[in-house]
């Protein structure tokens, strides 16, 4: 009869709106703990979720090199990765454009100022690592115990200037040869570099003489003050290279991995970082990936980052989404996720 609400939609409307009351009265009655803070259907919820993804990861990894040849071979045909992920002043000369790869309408011509701050020769120089290690800043790396497994990488790559002392080096190790830095980080803690820049250099020693990588021409708002932090750089003589994304590079990593089923609107620094290494790498092997709350272990809390819980952007990032394609990598055989602690001797 026209009008009236089949009787099965009726039932799931009714248990959906029961579990949404049943949530709401759970949190109003008890906040004092993060631990408890959802009801029992969440957490059955979650602890389906991730015995789902542990039922995978659980399989003995083993490296499926045809697997990771085919997957190299595809990347590289379309990001080029060891000739263009990095700008040159052999692959970007003066007088260039720059179409930046967050608003592609905002173009800049690359003077012989902004030229002499490219670094000469590519870093890779077509030379492929044996072991990489990229290193995300997940929660789940807290306590985990893998700094010395991270530090026996030939080549370690870290995301978004985390923090490696005061503790925190047994499980994240200190090793760094590549580590990036948003932009928004000079903004937002550092005052754009328009005050005092000694707090940004000192900031820099915990990782040696590595490469600083900055997406300095995504968006026109970058450029200012990541020209600023590369002058700073210069004027303490701090012993860190800066060097700089080619948005070309991007763009093309974001339509590669849109291919691949991925449709969030920017691509995180994580996927971005483990791309690059997975065509200058022939093993590449990834910590403190896992975009869920509550460890696989067994289901405590997790912070966000390893070092603080500020929350992800959602609004451009979709870290299940990637995550999902990490893991398929990893049951291929193309790279390893390391979850939970680390073992003695583990690599």
């Amino acid at each position: 009869m026209r009008g009236r609400v089949p009787k099965s939609l009726l039932m799931i409307i009714l248990l959906c709106v029961g579990s949404l009351l049943t949530t709401l009265i759970w949190y109003v009655f008890d906040n004092k703990s993060r631990q408890y803070r959802y009801c029992s259907t969440m957490c059955v919820c979650h602890r389906e979720i991730i015995n789902t993804v542990l039922q995978r990861y659980s399989q003995t990894w083993k490296r499926q090199e045809q697997n990771y040849q085919k997957f190299r071979s595809q990347l590289s045909s379309k990001c080029h990765g060891f000739d263009k992920a990095i700008i040159t002043q052999a692959n970007i000369p003066v007088g260039s454009k720059l179409v930046y790869d967050g608003d592609r309408k905002r173009t800049l011509h690359v003077t012989p100022e902004i030229f002499r701050t490219f670094v000469k020769v590519h870093p890779f120089s077509n030379k492929t690592l044996d072991t990489c290690a990229v290193v995300g800043n997940g929660g789940i790396l807290t306590n985990s115990s893998c700094g010395r497994t991270i530090d026996s990488a030939q080549f370690v790559i870290r995301c978004n200037l985390p923090p490696l002392q005061n503790g925190y080096e047994k499980h994240v190790g200190i090793k760094t040869d590549i580590v990036t830095a948003n932009p928004s980080i000079f903004l937002e803690k550092y005052g754009a570099l328009m005050g005092h820049r000694r707090p940004f250099v000192e900031s820099l020693r915990s990782y040696g003489n590595s490469l600083l990588l900055i997406p300095a021409f995504s968006f026109g708002h970058n450029t200012p003050v990541s020209m600023r932090a590369v002058y700073t750089i210069e004027d303490f003589e701090s012993p860190t290279q800066p060097i700089f994304f080619n948005p070309e590079y991007l763009r093309n990593l974001t339509i590669f991995w849109r291919s691949q089923g991925l449709r969030e609107v920017r691509l995180s620094t994580g996927i971005i970082m483990t791309s690059l290494a997975l065509e200058v790498c022939t093993n590449v092997h990834l910590y403190g990936f896992w975009p869920f709350s509550y460890h696989p272990r067994d289901l405590h809390v997790l912070t966000n980052h390893y070092y603080d819980d500020r929350k992800t952007k959602t609004k451009f990032h979709t870290m299940s989404a990637e995550f999902e394609l990490l893991l398929q990598l990893h049951s291929k055989g193309v790279l390893r996720l390391h979850l939970g602690e680390c073992q003695p001797g583990e690599k």
